[in-house]
This record gives C-alpha cells, structure tokens and sequence, in this order.
C-alpha cells in the first residue's frame, strides 16, 4: 500500500550567540514550526545545534540527560506540532558522555536515541564514549535510522543500518557528506535525509539520486512513498509489462539504467509493493546479490575438484 511521509530538515547554522542558549532554542522551534506548516511527519537538526561552536573541550560541561531541559522544549514543540523531532545532544548518560541524536515523538516523548558509533579522535579524547549499535527506531510510518558527521565514513554504521531494517536514515552532521550520501543511499536503497550546520543540506532518494538541496532558506521538505524496493533488471526487466497491464498508473516504476536497476512503488491503497513483487515472481536485490555470490562459490568448488 503507499506509505507517504513527509520529511523535514534543517540545515543552517544558529544565529544567536552560543552564550544564548534559550534564543537558540526559540530560533530551532521557529524552524521546526516552519516545516510543520508545509506538513513535515518528522525533522532533524543539525549535529550538537544547541551547542555548534563550543570548544570540544567544553563539551563535558555541557552535556545534558536526556531529560534535560533542551529535549524538554523541543519535546513541548513535537507535541504541539504533532510531529517527530530528531533533536541532538552532548549527552550524560550516568559516568558516560555521548554524541546523540534523540527521536522526540508526536506525544513530546523520548522514543529512542542513537549514540554516535565512531566519534572523532578529538572527540574521544574530550571524553565521548562511542556507540555500539546501529539503531533503528519504528515510527507510525516506518522504520528509521540515524548517523551523526564521521559515521559517514564507516560501513558498519551504513550497512548496519540496512540490516537492521531501515527505510530512511537521517543524517545529523556538520559536514555535507557530499558523495558519500549518495554512495550508501544507492547501495543500500533507503532514502538518506541530512541536516548540515551550514547549506546544500539534501534528500537522496534511495537511488543515489538528489531529490532536494537546501541553500538560503535553511529547510528541505519533502513527500516520500516508502511502500518502494529498487531492484536489479536481470530476470525482472521482462515482467514490467505484465504489471502495467494489471495494474497500470496503480505502480510507479523509476529506472536507473547506468546502475542496471530500477525502483518499483505502489500508489494502491490495497496492495503493498511487496505483494507485487511476490505475484510477479520478481526476485529482491539482496537475494539476486546473494545467489550471485553462491553461483560464483559453486563454479569455484566444481573447478577445484
């Protein structure tokens, strides 16, 4: 069945002074509010918002529960906008420090957190602990996942994701991250939201592709139809016209020919993508990628014996 949301990021820098923290706070809910208004499900800040331009030094004094009084404002935004909120924390966890990014649901509850899993040396050595878990919340329209800046860098954390089911990953970031979005975005075929202290901000579709980029005005917003899966022509190409004909505008098919694949979606109230591609014998990426390996395997053992 189509599974719309509508996705939100803020990627600007804070203009009060660090000094000023609740006029940081008021200038994140004016954004927030502003992408509520064009009907944002959901939004993410950039990483350490509250406190972007603090020495990493500093970061120990700082830090705050998560109950603290940062989360308790922006949880009072999520509720009166009847919206998610991925807000981030220098975060005091008992005797630990961490870089996290906190999802604040439509009641104003902390529903989850995920703490960076490969802070920065400088980071490290100030103190923060990483995180060990690629962590994938359920929201009521899907299932999510998180990094924060360096974790970009590193397969366990994208391909952790993928594993553990998610189906958009929200990045929180001082950095763009540039290609590297893009890269896991067409590998792993979850659409990719970032949120950057500065501009060029985007969402990549679970292509690759760049479907938004922020500049001036500091938000993207965007609507998503999750109930969609990218697969690989081979031995799916020959059954798009049999389900155009039984189904018709009821699918959408996007192709992506220099990747060799193509993404299917359903607009049908009635019918999920996965129930098409069941009826259709069409066959999922990760397993036409795992019997390649197998057929590979095999035709190695045969010629050794």
């Amino acid at each position: 069945m189509a599974r719309y949301v509508t996705v939100g990021s803020i990627s600007a820098r804070p203009t009060p002074p660090l000094s000023d923290k609740q006029a940081r706070l008021q200038e994140a809910e004016r954004l927030a509010t502003r992408v509520a208004r064009m009907g944002a499900d959901i939004v993410v800040f950039p990483e350490v918002y509250l406190n972007l331009d603090a020495p990493i030094e500093d970061w120990p004094q700082l830090a705050e529960p998560a109950s603290g009084p940062s989360t308790s404002y922006m949880a009072e935004v999520a509720k009166r906008h009847h919206m998610y909120v991925l807000w981030p924390l220098i975060q005091r966890e008992g005797d630990y420090l961490y870089n996290s990014l906190l999802l604040i649901d439509r009641r104003g509850e902390v529903q989850g957190a995920y703490h960076k899993m490969f802070p920065t040396i400088g980071e490290i050595q100030a103190g923060v602990r990483p995180g060990v878990e690629a962590t994938v919340l359920s929201t009521d329209f899907g299932q999510i996942g998180m990094a924060i800046c360096f974790d970009l860098n590193f397969r366990p954390v994208m391909e952790g994701l993928h594993h553990n089911g998610a189906e958009i990953v929200f990045f929180s970031s001082m950095y763009r991250g540039g290609l590297q979005v893009q890269a896991w975005a067409q590998e792993f075929n979850y659409y990719i939201v970032t949120a950057i202290g500065a501009e060029l901000g985007q969402i990549v579709d679970m292509s690759g592709r760049v479907l938004a980029e922020s500049t001036y005005e500091a938000h993207n917003v965007l609507r998503l139809n999750l109930d969609r899966r990218v697969l690989h022509m081979d031995y799916n190409w020959d059954k798009t016209d049999d389900i155009l004909a039984k189904y018709g505008t009821g699918v959408r098919f996007d192709f992506f020919t220099r990747e060799a694949k193509f993404a299917i979606a359903s607009e049908m109230p009635d019918r999920s993508v996965d129930e098409i591609i069941t009826e259709f014998g069409l066959e999922p990426l990760d397993a036409y990628m795992l019997r390649a390996y197998q057929a590979r395997d095999r035709a190695l053992r045969e010629g050794a014996s």
